[in-house]
């Protein structure tokens, strides 16, 4: 059975995907699926870089505004409902475009991965929760450490949702996590995969970072803070402890100052930017492009060019 077309766009932040995501496009006449665990929360708007309707520029997008920021929502959630979104886009006969800079939730879809059936356990969330505002985030680690090595190394401590998610796992399933993340490596994609990757120098880069951050702060991103604490959303929330947001809350919550909170979520970006680069990179089916070398019309150029190149011999 003929795989069906699915191009992907990604990156790390403040490169420049959305704007070459949304020309392409339209060059391809496609429709974008947005893979950004951040941009699923309605009502948070700048702190996320969520493209406005203005940008989007008449271009339909999936899997934005989809939950509130008190709503679960995983990884294995994001699959399900995003495969039904291309599924939708292939029977009108367009084509999906995957971009985003959320690694996890690129594979999932890329590489058909297979999650852990393990039923989410509030309680025993909650337990480890405790425990790790007790002992702290490394108690937990190594916690993890002795279940499953493998899955310890690969994960953050600070990466406590994850953290937790995979003890859980090991627990219910009497399996390591790992293993689940084993098998997933091992599934071929079911898709006819096109994809990209774009880049810009380092230094380029994090100019275009502080650039956005402070974009972000004369945009109202304090204010948008205030408004959802105001609407009753907790800061203990995975959503509101997202990027930008733990910073802006600690400055209204008078930790430290909205100066000191700007250079937190700078740097915090630079060093989630690294991370980006270092998970995609290992993907040898992504085919880069110098955003800074090659220019932003030269690049969509490029990459319209390739995906037209490739369907002529599909």
């Amino acid at each position: 059975m003929k795989k069906k077309l699915l191009v992907v766009i990604v990156g790390p932040t403040a490169v420049g995907k959305t704007e070459i995501a949304i020309e392409v496009a339209k060059k391809i006449d496609a429709e974008i699926v947005s893979a950004d665990s951040m941009q699923i929360y309605r009502y948070m708007d700048i702190g996320t870089a969520k493209p406005s309707q203005e940008e989007q520029d008449g271009i339909v997008h999936h899997m934005i505004d989809i939950i509130d920021p008190d709503e679960e929502f995983s990884a294995a959630d994001f699959q399900v409902r995003a495969k039904e979104c291309i599924e939708d886009i292939h029977k009108r006969n367009k084509i999906p475009l995957l971009t985003g800079g959320t690694g996890f939730y690129i594979n999932s879809i890329c590489y058909n991965y297979t999650f852990s059936n393990a039923q989410k356990d509030d309680s025993f969330r909650s337990l480890l929760q405790k425990e790790a505002e007790q002992y702290g985030n490394k108690y937990l680690h190594k916690k993890l450490q002795q279940l499953d090595p493998i899955a310890a190394q690969k994960i953050h401590p600070n990466n406590l949702r994850r953290v937790i998610r995979a003890i859980e796992v090991c627990i219910k399933t009497g399996k390591p996590f790992s293993y689940y993340e084993e098998k997933t490596k091992k599934q071929e994609s079911k898709y006819n995969l096109l994809m990209y990757g774009l880049t810009r120098p380092r230094d380029e880069l994090y100019r275009r970072i502080d650039e956005r951050v402070n974009k972000m702060i004369d945009m109202g991103l304090v204010e948008e803070v205030q408004r959802l604490l105001k609407m009753g959303y907790s800061p203990d929330l995975n959503s509101m402890r997202g990027l930008g947001y733990s910073q802006i809350i600690d400055y209204l919550y008078g930790k430290t100052t909205l100066k000191e909170a700007i250079y937190l979520i700078a740097r915090d970006t630079r060093h989630y930017a690294k991370r980006q680069y270092t998970w995609f990179l290992r993907d040898k089916n992504i085919l880069w492009f110098d955003v800074s070398k090659e220019g932003k019309e030269k690049t969509i150029s490029n990459i319209v060019n390739d995906i037209e190149g490739k369907l002529k011999y599909t």
